[in-house]
């Protein structure tokens, strides 16, 4: 019982000093003298902050922000701004957003840098997909104008989030065009994530354009896609779709067997929150229509708590207001359904949503008839009608567009089998003495290219074997040596350098003094690179963290992270290993890349952790870069790969960008 009651003390001593990391670099605020300093101190909050304390981060990136604008530091006020869009929006604070943003694009001439400039209006664009759709489109529309060649990533982004826009305002043309490139541009850049996003927001447009058959199976394929990469963390959305789908056309016994297929997969959503208001407001819309108020009930209590516990936007509103309004009506507590619905209404109007509008005219007008309000009920019949006539039109129209679209896309199809059959007529002449002498020539090279294979293949087999082994002992022997003299230059250069500052201090010499405290700090630091003690002291998963947010703060690059905690999955050589590998990622990075940013991401998935580190820099030939023996880098990640029994991809192109994909067995 000690044991315990210490452990459970010293465990919440170190949750209280992880949660006030932040602290000291506060008081170095409160006392730097200059501009400069201020803002560094400011930056070391801001990293250690962010995603944990969203007050800290938010109150002091205003102040980061105002600093950074004095100094006419334009760039890192453009940083700072776009950072502060992701925990606003989660607050449910989107003008302000839009406000931060607007402040710096003041200065949008004086921001060279196109990843910036781009993401200025990128973030600002999530912003207003908050308030208002047609800005919305405006803004994605300047980020893909001002994006650079080496922002392909970004692109995509804002063609995707275009096409939401697009969508929530009907414009079936074009959001299907800006999810079709969207889809194309994810799956060149190898993330199939967004690529299945895309597809689903091209169904979604099939979906609420009348063409529900081709919707259900367009839908079909793409879970069957989503199930075979293994990304399930789409098959909730894709459920509730189908679920909607199989209303509009009457078939709710097969809509609530979607529904529960949805609330399965609905741990690992990625947009969970609106996801569950989604999921759970149309199972209580179900229950309630079908005379189960119980169960309804369950499942708006549901919507309630999370309510309370979670900051809302204007989505997840607008589902709690419609299933409030369902819940009251059928309960016959017809004037609080006649506020939820009027609460509905301004939902649907402010993000533009044309099919939401129509159902809360519904609502009211039916509210009023049961209430006895013969001329305002009538008023509201005829102000639905005439949008419900009007999105029929649209549809009928978009209907037609889809049509021509998929005439023209089939005729120029025709025109190119045409010219192919042609093409393939000229060359059937000389199809047979070609096939002749192809055979000939194939069948005496693999006579004797099996005679040479048979000789060389084993040779090979121990020649790289015994490669392989050298390779490892290498690893090995340059691990002992780097642990052996940062042991040497912490334990002895290091005290030594200590004694001689203390003496310093006794003898008041300030200036010789601070620079041997300057040369304490360098050992230290070079100590810490030849060998991570961390990894002993914190974990992998720790160390990992540490290290990303040293290179945050210590360089202009930009770094994003998501990182699971795979502590427990690897030995401490292993763990070495992987921290080797991310490390000498980063310095590739750093010295090669001339990158603006770089993410990472570590995923625990079923038996194996995947490691990406993505960057917007100049890329390079592959193939080439391993032929040049002065390329050690690039090798060396290779063999530590290789000893962990995983599998190393590299996706880069010349002036496009590199991404590193490690996939290691647990």
């Amino acid at each position: 019982m000690k044991l315990y009651c210490t452990a459970i003390a010293l465990f919440t001593v170190m949750l209280s000093t992880a949660q006030k990391a932040w602290e000291p670099y506060l008081q170095q605020y409160a006392v730097a003298q200059t501009s400069q300093a201020k803002m560094q101190a400011l930056d070391s909050v801001l990293a250690l902050s962010f995603r944990k304390d969203p007050d800290v981060f938010i109150k002091h990136s205003f102040v980061f922000i105002d600093l950074a604008e004095q100094e006419k530091d334009y760039e890192a006020m453009a940083k700072k701004a776009m950072n502060l869009s992701y925990p606003l929006n989660s607050s449910n604070r989107p003008e302000e957003g839009i406000a931060v943003i607007d402040r710096v694009l003041k200065y949008h001439d004086q921001i060279e840098n196109t990843f910036l400039k781009g993401g200025l209006y990128l973030k600002r664009g999530g912003s207003y997909f908050r308030v208002d759709q047609k800005k919305a489109v405006e803004d994605y529309t300047m980020a893909i104008e001002n994006f650079g060649p080496k922002d392909s990533i970004y692109v995509a982004d804002a063609y995707l989030f275009r096409g939401q826009a697009n969508t929530n305002l009907g414009d079936f043309v074009n959001a299907s065009a800006d999810y079709d490139i969207a889809s194309r541009y994810f799956e060149n850049l190898g993330d199939y994530q967004y690529m299945l996003f895309a597809k689903q927001g091209n169904i979604t447009m099939f979906s609420m354009n009348g063409f529900l058959e081709t919707a259900q199976l367009e839908r079909a394929e793409l879970i069957a896609q989503i199930k075979e990469l293994g990304l399930y963390s789409n098959l909730s959305n894709e459920h509730y779709n189908q679920a909607v789908d199989d209303r509009k056309i009457g078939d709710f016994a097969s809509a609530q067997t979607e529904l529960l297929q949805a609330v399965k997969y609905l741990d690992s959503s990625q947009n969970k929150i609106s996801s569950y208001f989604a999921i759970h407001g149309l199972l209580a819309t179900q229950y309630a229509e079908r005379g189960n108020l119980e169960k309804a009930e369950f499942h708006l209590g549901l919507l309630e708590d999370l309510r309370k516990k979670n900051p809302t936007d204007l989505i997840t509103e607008s589902h709690y207001h419609s299933t409030k309004t369902t819940i009251l009506k059928f309960k016959g507590q017809l004037g609080e359904a006649l506020k939820f619905a009027e609460m509905r209404l301004e939902d649907a109007k402010a993000l533009g949503n044309q099919e939401q509008i129509i159902n809360a005219l519904q609502d009211l007008f039916e509210i009023h008839e049961a209430m006895g309000n013969i001329p305002v009920s009538l008023d509201y019949h005829k102000r639905y009608h005439r949008k419900k006539d009007s999105l029929f039109d649209s549809q009928k129209t978009n209907l037609m567009l889809y049509y021509q679209n998929l005439y023209e896309s089939e005729k120029k199809e025709r025109e190119i089998q045409t010219q192919t059959a042609n093409i393939e007529l000229l060359e059937k002449d000389n199809l047979a003495f070609k096939r002749w002498l192809v055979f000939t020539g194939i069948a005496g090279v693999l006579i004797c290219g099996i005679v040479y294979l048979v000789f060389m293949q084993r040779g090979l087999k121990d020649k790289q074997d015994l490669q392989h082994k050298f390779s490892q002992k290498l690893l090995l022997s340059q691990e002992q040596e780097r642990k052996r003299i940062s042991k040497e230059l912490h334990d002895g250069l290091g005290q030594n350098l200590l004694l001689i500052k203390n003496s310093l201090t006794m003898a008041g010499d300030d200036k010789n003094k601070k620079m041997v405290g300057e040369a304490i700090d360098e050992v230290r630091a070079i100590s810490q690179a030849l060998h991570p003690f961390q990894l002993q002291e914190l974990g992998l998963t720790k160390a990992i963290e540490n290290m990303v947010v040293q290179i945050d703060r210590n360089s202009t690059l930009f770094i994003s992270a998501e990182i699971d905690n795979i502590d427990q999955f690897f030995n401490k050589e292993d763990s070495l290993n992987i921290y080797r590998i991310i490390q000498e990622s980063f310095n590739n990075v750093l010295k090669h890349s001339e990158a603006e940013a770089t993410k990472i991401m570590i995923k625990k998935d079923d038996d194996q952790v995947k490691i990406s580190i993505q960057d917007n820099g100049k890329g390079f030939n592959v193939p080439e870069k391993f032929r040049d023996l002065k390329c050690m880098g690039l090798k060396t990640l290779k063999e530590r790969v290789r000893s962990l029994k995983g599998v190393l991809r590299i996706n880069s192109k010349t002036e496009s960008g590199t991404e590193l994909q490690f996939t290691l067995p647990v």
